[in-house]
């Protein structure tokens, strides 16, 4: 008997005890995580990759206190929250005062996954030959990225089948998946995996230039200078805006910033784009002649994800961004962030990255970022599988929750174009980002008295995210004010779009000092960044902290800082499109900004204590 226990022993000892406490995970049992039925629209299948193709894999993981992350986001962005408990380790969750503001850490202690989740996911990963060197915890611990995986991996990872796609109508080429798996047991532990079904190519939102009209667009040029030097100027016809009837307009001519060292406004830009100091001098030269000399406006630029920068091929939407940003703002700093092609090239050679996950992921790992971001491209929310467009919208709440605020165009095809669905219904067409409901969508209005909707102005309800909290007041006034009219054609129930406006027709821009009127809610996008950024300045200045995320306050007293455009519709999908009216719309939102009026309302007490986020580094008296 005792040789037979020394047996059981040596065996023992001998055999991994994991054999005996864990059964074999069955990985193969694989169930669609999401599918199309045919290849999108304008797409075309050009075949498989060559053979050695890698791509990178981003994993969302579903964030073990998810619901604490937007409870805090939440918390920070209202003054309703005056008292502060400092983060700890326990499960529950934490309270926080407006202002406060989560650290990088704070934030990925909410988002970090359960350590089951992890270590499942991993093995995963392991099982089908991935070398742990390529595997890292990415987007504050959120998402697993598994970099320089071969297409034949992922293949069977994925239950995949990659293949090259190009656009029917522009020169782009991807590799993506019409159909993804994932083994059952993971469909608990994993939100979605990136690049597969998303095929969206990432666009900018504003119109193409129109080109006539030159002799009276220079004059335009020469009366807001003021100097009678010489500009060669192409536009439609004379055009009405610029940045000085901007800041007449909106009401920051007579504010001087002074917390330059403490504020930052950021710019992400796309698609190959490169903004231009050279533009950006002449920009000022003409229109803010204040700023002497002009070329002290300036910015700097990082790269994301890309190896070059080449200033003498500047791109127009680049150069808006960082021309108004700049007029809006200075002398606030401006960095532009080159993101690159990413999802697409000029050349049409394929591109395996992914703008919105490797954008905000930049931006998460970094300790110091901008209090207010500007990022002016989009695409159809239609394109976006939905469990992606979830994934990618948490990133941005946590840079809300890091006192960051986001804005982005709501489009510029009104209610929208092309608007049958996947089944050949019409249907409204919102944007994304735009539709996240954890940042700010920018409208576009025009003329000046009285101020009216754009019809460009993208805006409507989104099919993938529900309507949140703080919009239920002012969305069901406008929805018991629209009855039935166009029922079916967009979901009630959806985060509305869009918050707020400003103007988007004929604002000049220079390209290669070439002056040329263009329209669009990217226009809108960076003028309100701008206004944001100077009411950050007069805040931090006065001891208080950035706005952070903005809903919140504009959707309880921010209204009272805002113009109300009630005249003007967005017509689009063989409709005329939804109307403004008096209170939120999907036109206009709740309207345009009055900066002395916003200077007022959000000049507040503040109660507790500071928080470790995005708080300015030298802080100013407190009253």
């Amino acid at each position: 008997m005792r040789y037979h226990w020394l047996y059981l022993l040596l065996f023992l000892t001998a055999t991994p005890l994991a054999n005996f406490a864990t059964p074999l995970i069955p990985w193969d049992d694989m169930r669609v995580k999401h599918t199309w039925s045919a290849v999108p629209a304008n797409w075309e299948t050009l075949g498989c990759p060559s053979a050695g193709t890698t791509i990178d894999l981003y994993i969302a993981l579903n964030p073990h206190q998810e619901d604490a992350l937007i409870d805090a986001l939440y918390e920070v962005s209202d003054p309703k929250h005056l008292r502060h408990v400092h983060l700890t380790a326990a499960p529950l969750a934490p309270s926080f005062t407006y202002g406060a503001y989560l650290s990088k850490e704070q934030v990925a202690e909410l988002v970090r996954p359960h350590p089951d989740t992890l270590e499942l996911v991993t093995s995963w990963v392991a099982h089908h030959g991935v070398r742990p060197s390529s595997i890292s915890t990415t987007h504050g611990g959120a998402w697993l990225t598994v970099t320089n995986v071969l297409v034949s991996q992922a293949n069977q990872m994925l239950g995949a089948s990659y293949q090259l796609y190009r656009h029917a109508k522009v020169n782009v080429t991807i590799i993506r998946t019409v159909s993804y798996a994932l083994p059952e047991v993971l469909h608990a532990h994993i939100q979605a995996v990136a690049p597969t079904t998303y095929f969206a190519a990432i666009r900018t939102q504003r119109k193409t230039p129109r080109r006539h009209s030159v002799e009276a667009a220079a004059a335009l040029a020469e009366t807001e200078a003021g100097s009678g030097k010489p500009v060669t100027v192409l536009s439609s016809r004379a055009g009405e805006v610029t940045p000085a009837q901007l800041r007449w307009l909106y009401k920051t001519f007579a504010y001087v910033p002074t917390a330059a060292d403490r504020n930052t406004l950021g710019v992400f830009g796309f698609l190959e784009e490169y903004p231009s100091e050279a533009d950006l001098t002449m920009f000022m030269t003409y229109f803010r002649s204040d700023v002497q000399p002009p070329s002290l406006a300036t910015f700097t630029v990082e790269q994301v994800n890309v190896a070059g920068y080449d200033p003498d091929k500047p791109g127009t939407e680049a150069n808006i961004d960082v021309q108004y940003a700049s007029a809006m703002a200075y002398p606030t700093p401006i960095i532009f962030y080159l993101a690159g092609a990413m999802d697409w090239s000029r050349s049409g050679e394929p591109l395996p990255g992914d703008a919105y996950i490797e954008s905000l992921g930049y931006l998460l790992k970094k300790t110091d970022i901008p209090q207010t971001i500007s990022i002016s491209y989009g695409t159809y929310e239609r394109t976006v599988p939905q469990e992606y467009a979830r994934a990618v919208c948490i990133l941005f709440a946590q840079l809300g929750a890091r006192g960051v605020s986001v804005l982005y165009p709501s489009g510029d095809v009104g209610v929208g174009e092309n608007c049958e669905d996947e089944l050949g219904n019409v249907r409204f067409i919102p944007e994304f980002p735009a539709s996240c409901p954890y940042l700010t969508a920018v409208g576009g209005t025009k003329d000046y008295d009285p101020e009216v909707a754009a019809p460009l102005s993208g805006g409507g309800f989104s099919d993938h995210f529900s309507r949140p909290v703080y919009q239920d007041v002012a969305v069901s006034a406008f929805l018991e004010h629209q009855g039935t009219q166009y029922a079916g054609l967009y979901n009630p129930e959806g985060r509305g779009i869009p918050d707020i406006a400003a103007q988007a027709l004929k604002l000049i821009t220079f390209v290669r000092n070439i002056g040329i009127f263009v329209d669009g809610t990217s226009c809108s996008t960076p003028t309100v960044a701008g206004i944001i950024s100077l009411l950050n300045d007069y805040l931090i200045t006065n001891g208080r902290p950035p706005l952070g995320f903005l809903n919140i306050r504009l959707y309880s007293d921010g209204f009272a800082g805002l113009n109300d455009i009630t005249s003007g519709s967005n017509p689009g999908c063989g409709t005329d499109g939804f109307s403004a009216v008096p209170g939120w719309d999907p036109v206009t939102g709740l309207g345009t900004p009055d900066f002395e009026k916003l200077q007022n309302t959000f000049m507040i007490p503040l109660g507790g204590g500071a928080g470790q986020g995005n708080q300015p580094k030298m802080g100013g008296p407190a009253e």
